[in-house]
């Protein structure tokens, strides 16, 4: 059984997995700026009776070596550069694995059970607090030389007069629609499904079209840089149901190159779980090399 722990935006998200089955999901309120954020999610969890591995999802680029956290665009600070596989070590006894969170998520829906099970060539969006993304080429995820590579999608720039972003660019998508953004817009469930049903105000119509616009922007990019058969679409804003989806297929069919391949647009059936799936793979292949 894997223990997997996604340090997210809003939440800590803990999840026990045993043989890609969910045996218990849970989540405590992140506190992103607190050192203490270690201690409460060790705390949450009460029982490491059976489990073998631990997975750690982080919300930014890993260092070299991959066990501490190099930068994280104003998320988590405390935690930058602390060893949390030591921690993990430390703290349960067991060997453990950190990933980007965006990445995992990706190894999550392209596992058994996920909703791109078998796909070897994929790109993922997770729309949140931020928007993450990763990129899986032949079966390979897309790292880099220095660990950046497909994971900084939420900071290509789709507005040059843009606001500035913490990261040092300006205009960075994740600067303009997350769901921070749609917080400031007046956009929650209930406008989401009037936008839904057609009747929507105005200012609501055209709030909702400009978030898809900067998702649709990033999923083009992400596109033409990686030529996926899949896009995977995950995070909380897809609980607003098919209406984002068709809108980002609607502008990849418009505005990718004409002679690039059209991907197949998938939602998974629980986009909550997609980083607690990833990280029990990567948790359980560790494992079997320790």
């Amino acid at each position: 059984m894997e223990l997997a722990i996604d340090f997210g935006g809003t939440e800590v998200k803990i999840g026990l997995i045993e043989a890609g089955e969910f045996i218990r999901t849970f989540a405590i309120p992140a506190e992103t700026g607190s050192r203490d954020v270690l201690e409460r999610a060790a705390a949450a969890v009460a029982d490491v009776a059976g489990v073998s591995a631990v997975g750690i999802a982080v919300p930014g680029v890993l260092a070299p070596g991959g066990r501490a956290m190099l930068a994280a665009n104003d998320k988590y600070e405390p935690l930058v550069g602390v060893d949390l596989i030591d921690w993990a070590g430390a703290t349960f006894g067991l060997p453990a694995v950190v990933e980007n969170d965006a990445r995992a998520a990706l190894l999550g829906e392209l596992a058994p059970g996920g909703c791109a099970d078998g796909v070897r060539d994929a790109v993922l969006l997770t729309l949140g607090t931020g928007i993450g993304t990763a990129a899986v080429m032949g079966g390979v995820p897309i790292r880099g030389a220095h660990g950046h590579a497909g994971i900084l999608g939420g900071h290509v720039t789709v507005d040059i007069d843009g606001p500035p972003c913490p990261c040092g660019n300006i205009g960075c998508a994740e600067q303009l629609a997350s769901s921070r953004t749609l917080r400031e817009a007046g956009i929650g469930p209930e406008q989401w499904a009037s936008a839904a049903a057609g009747t929507a105000t105005l200012a609501v119509r055209r709030a909702i079209e400009a978030h898809l616009r900067v998702w649709g922007a990033v999923a083009v990019t992400m596109c033409h840089m990686y030529d996926p058969d899949v896009v995977v679409l995950t995070g909380g804003i897809l609980r607003a149901g098919d209406i984002v989806r068709e809108g980002i297929e609607r502008w990849l069919d418009a505005h990718l190159w004409s002679t690039a391949h059209r991907p197949e647009v998938r939602v998974p059936s629980a986009p909550e779980h997609s980083v607690l799936r990833g990280l029990a793979v990567l948790a359980a292949d560790v494992e079997g090399k320790s």
